[in-house]
């Protein structure tokens, strides 16, 4: 009996064993399992967007080896040159959407890549709160958010550069910073209006082989509030923003501000003597960078084409050097003479496509003047009391473009644009007691991938 029994609980269990055995080598089950994984990396894989684009140019300067802010100075002896002016390549990660339908998790990292070399453009990380949408925090190398020119992709711009001012005070456009974005979701009745607040590090994106790592534990602050609207047709649409920037960066050195001496003539007086070098890194000082700017951007679909009208305009105060009033990116600056100075300018863009083919014409205004306190002949006038007498650093310049492009395909365009460059003068001066000869002219073939 007990025999019986025995054998009758193995053949129960072998033949168990064996449905076990077919259960794992059943084809269907194991085909099932492999289109279940084919699709989750499929997922992953779409959420995993690869971009870019590509700038090929040909360039050329009134004047061989003349400096200039379309795409870099011309080396000595060069009016004529062929360039990649941007060679970019992008890939950003958005998560799995939630079950309210945005992903709480954005990851983005871009490169630049030309004959110049390679550098990081952005490295950031956005994550959005699960609950509301509203709130999201950016962390990372990305666009500083002031203004419009700065952030508006240089794929999508409709002249070569941004403009002189742009490039002084934003160099390479991008920071190191972490920033808070309120703005409602897509679907929000409040989706057209965006406040971002962030800090950064004020040193700006690096160059090839340039380390803009933090020099001190000056953070800067910018604010920027912006509104987007359109008709319900959408062949109207109207945008713009408001911008604040407060920050500076650490001196030990001297630092001169504009003043006037005895006889009425302006220049820079010293404003305060670290000579004690010893207790100046221990009492670090520090600059006063203070930016305020609006801009207001109008686009009309109608019978003769798209018509876009775009304007901003920026001033505050800017510390620089007695021969350059660029923003710095390195730590050089803190050992050098620091001048203050207030400025001001503006960009205005009227951009027109022709009717609803593929052309379009643009005509481009802006000016920069980097010493809003001294203009024309003032400039270079000696000075006596001890004041540094102005140079030319403190010369406005103002700058007409003019271009048109033709959009071959979807990816491809193809455009010709002339800078019309315009330097105040001095008599003081003696390269500047007359305009100089630095126009450049760009032909620049762009493809999209």
């Amino acid at each position: 009996m007990k025999r019986s029994i025995t054998l009758l609980l193995g053949l129960l269990l072998g033949i168990g064993s064996l449905s076990a055995q077919e259960t794992e080598l059943n084809p269907l089950d194991t085909l099932t399992s492999h289109v279940a994984g084919i699709r989750q990396e499929l997922d992953v894989l779409k959420r995993l967007k690869l971009s870019g684009y590509v700038q090929a140019q040909f360039q050329v300067a009134d004047s061989a080896g003349e400096s200039s802010f379309e795409g870099g100075n011309f080396p000595s002896g060069v009016d004529k040159r062929f360039q990649i002016r941007r060679g970019r390549i992008k890939a950003q990660y958005d998560g799995v959407p939630n079950d309210k339908g945005w992903s709480t998790t954005q990851v983005v990292i871009q490169f630049d890549l030309s004959e110049r070399g390679l550098r990081l453009m952005d490295g950031y990380i956005k994550i959005t709160d699960p609950y509301t949408g509203w709130f999201s925090l950016t962390t990372g190398l990305q666009n500083r958010p002031f203004g419009y020119e700065v952030i508006y992709s240089s794929s999508l711009r409709e002249s070569p550069e941004r403009g002189r001012m742009s490039q002084l005070i934003f160099p390479n456009e991008r920071d190191l910073g972490a920033m808070l974005t309120i703005q409602g979701p897509k679907l929000s009745n409040w989706n057209w209006l965006k406040l971002e607040a962030g800090l950064f590090n004020g040193t700006g994106a690096p160059n090839p082989n340039l380390d803009v790592t933090d020099f001190d534990k000056k953070k800067d602050f910018i604010g920027h509030i912006t509104f987007a609207r359109t008709n319900t047709a959408e062949t109207f649409k109207y945008s713009g923003g408001i911008s604040y920037y407060n920050g500076g960066y650490r001196i030990d050195t001297l630092m001169y501000a504009m003043s006037t001496d005895s006889l009425g003539v302006k220049g820079f007086r010293q404003s305060n003597a670290m000579t004690d070098i010893p207790t100046a890194l221990v009492n670090r000082d520090f600059t006063h960078r203070e930016y305020y700017g609006a801009d207001l951007q109008l686009s009309l679909d109608w019978k003769a084409g798209i018509t876009v009208l775009r304007g901003e305009y920026i001033q505050g105060d800017q510390p620089g050097l007695g021969s350059d009033t660029k923003s710095p990116n390195t730590n050089s600056p803190v050992l050098k003479p620091i001048y203050n100075r207030a400025f001001n300018g503006a960009y205005f863009y009227l951009c027109q496509g022709i009717g609803h083919t593929p052309f379009s014409a643009v005509i481009k205004y802006d000016w920069y003047d980097p010493n809003t306190d001294v203009k024309g002949d003032e400039i270079g006038k000696a000075t006596a009391n001890g004041l540094k007498t102005t140079n030319a650093t403190d010369l406005r310049f103002d700058t007409w473009g003019f271009g048109a492009a033709w959009r071959m395909d979807a990816n491809t365009r193809i455009s010709a644009y002339f800078d019309l460059v315009k330097n105040e003068t001095s008599k003081n001066l003696n390269l500047y007691t007359v305009d100089q000869h630095d126009n450049v002219f760009t032909l620049r073939v762009q493809t999209r991938f």
